[in-house]
């Protein structure tokens, strides 16, 4: 079930812990969510726990939050030096969180996945504060699988998620996007100079992730020369370390519209001008990518626990709203999917109509009204 906007009114000060982290995709669900709590709460304060040496310990503060972190770091399958310390690590955190939460006194608490989160909500927890996790994928992470038998509710993105949670806490909510993303179909595309793409061509649009992704670029760069052939348009993110490679391979193409970019920072402009897109198959991208609607290949990164971005793209296809080209047989039929796709307009209103049909909107208003109303119960 979706929680419909509600106003709670708040007489008091309130304080909200919120934790998660590691990397984007638990960091930005955090920001949206502290962001529409400061909206609907005049008389709020909050403090972010993370993990030290980790990237929220950076964008937070950038953002405008104080943030603490912990000595905690997630455990590996393998025999490394650091799984032996981890023992000594969550005991640690455990004794830490404890002194945090007593000296911060928490209304509520709120954790978005990552290793950080796991000690700060189950100390939470047990003291009787109210608690909340948001889980992105449609394969829980350890950390909320273990924390939801301790908090309140579950806020997820993704149907038949009780084979990883108790059902009676499971809270249909989407995952919070950029709001950005949620309005890009109302700016005007022609005010960007980011982009140049010849008008009357269809426009691919390829993301990697903000430091891109080796197989997909490796991908592109063999096959650039389909691209031309066929008369498309490419925008092509390749992160840092592959856009000089990129930048020699379009030098040599030679052709209009076909461009690289190390980071796109319009990205709400970019999926406007795109007509398909490529993308990894994180929790966030996809969210955005049903909010945009339209016809989409997923290749998802085998680099990520539990193999769970195969599983979130594996969900779309199920529903007919996605293609899949595996990461290992992307140099092969990555550019031959993309092709085919082109020259396929009823594949790609079919993908566009059902991906859209995924869209979840206003996920952290309502995951902010959800963590509210605990308040009251």
């Amino acid at each position: 079930m979706l929680v419909e906007t509600q106003q709670i009114e708040i007489m008091k000060k309130l304080k909200v812990l919120i934790s998660g982290g590691g990397s984007g995709g638990h960091i930005f669900p955090a920001l949206a969510i502290a962001k529409s709590l400061e909206s609907k709460v005049s008389n709020i304060e909050f403090l972010f726990v993370g993990a030290n040496n980790k990237m929220e310990m950076e964008k937070i503060p950038n953002a405008g939050y104080e943030i603490i972190g912990l000595w905690i770091s997630g455990f590996h399958r393998r025999l490394t030096f650091s799984n032996l310390l981890f023992p000594v690590k969550l005991i640690y955190s455990l004794i830490s969180s404890y002194f945090i939460i007593n000296k911060f006194n928490p209304d509520l608490v709120i954790g978005t996945g990552g290793f950080a989160s796991g000690p700060i909500l189950y100390v939470a927890a047990k003291k009787k504060i109210p608690t909340l996790i948001q889980e992105q994928n449609s394969y829980a992470g350890i950390t909320n699988r273990i924390l939801s038998s301790y908090v309140n509710k579950v806020c997820v993105a993704y149907d038949d998620m009780q084979k990883f949670f108790p059902a009676e806490k499971i809270i249909l909510t989407g995952n919070p996007i950029r709001d950005n993303i949620i309005t890009s179909n109302l700016v005007d595309v022609s005010v960007s100079k980011e982009f140049e793409i010849d008008k009357n061509k269809l426009t691919v649009l390829v993301i990697g992730g903000s430091l891109g992704a080796k197989s997909i670029n490796t991908a592109i760069k063999s096959k650039l020369h389909l691209f031309k052939e066929n008369n498309l348009n490419l925008i092509w993110q390749t992160g840092e370390s592959f856009g000089p490679m990129a930048q020699n391979a379009i030098s040599e193409l030679s052709v209009y519209g076909i461009k690289n970019h190390v980071f796109v920072k319009d990205m709400h402009i970019a999926y406007q001008l795109c007509d398909i897109i490529i993308s990894r198959a994180g929790a966030i991208a996809i969210s955005e990518i049903c909010c945009i609607g339209k016809p989409t290949i997923l290749v998802p990164s085998p680099n990520v626990a539990e193999n769970h971005q195969y599983k979130n793209a594996q969900s779309l296809v199920n529903k007919k709203a996605a293609l899949v080209v595996n990461d290992k047989d992307a140099n092969d039929k990555l550019v031959e999917s993309i092709i085919n796709l082109y020259n396929n307009k009823v594949l790609q209103s079919t993908l566009g109509e059902n991906i859209k049909k995924m869209e979840v909107k206003n996920s952290a208003n309502t995951i902010a009204n959800i963590a509210l109303k605990l308040l009251n119960d």
